[in-house]
């Protein structure tokens, strides 16, 4: 199986354990009921080494909320990427060697609606 496959599987169920979201989607749902999470696109590049291949992947999740505050948001937030760098170091046919949260933000996009980012950069090596 691929570096990417596998750790999208990991992160998204990873994911799906957080208390308080309503829902986990690949990019935007059609129909979803705030707080929900989105598993954007996996992004890959080669980080291999002479012996055996890697990759370093970036994965971006972002939280969509409803309410007069960010709060919700935040704890959210904190508890998602909680759950991200405790992604099983060893995977099927790959090896975890870092999890690393590259940036993150929040916004609001009108009254009620919340926004955030986290953008994770998780290297792997495969499995010897």
């Amino acid at each position: 199986m691929s570096a990417e496959s596998v750790l999208q599987a990991a992160v998204l169920a990873k994911l799906r354990a957080v208390s308080g979201l309503n829902g986990v989607y690949f990019g935007p749902p059609v129909r979803a009921t705030p707080p929900f999470a989105e598993l954007g696109e996996t992004i890959a590049v080669d980080w291999g080494a002479k012996d055996r291949a890697g990759r370093e992947l970036r994965v971006l999740v972002t939280l969509r909320d409803a309410g007069e505050t960010a709060v919700r948001l935040a704890t959210l937030t904190a508890s998602v990427g909680a759950a991200i760098e405790t992604v099983p170091r060893d995977l099927t046919g790959w090896r975890v060697a870092s999890v690393l949260l590259v940036r993150s933000r929040s916004w609001g996009t009108s009254p009620g609606q919340w926004s955030a980012s986290m953008d994770y950069r998780i290297r792997m090596m495969e499995a010897l």
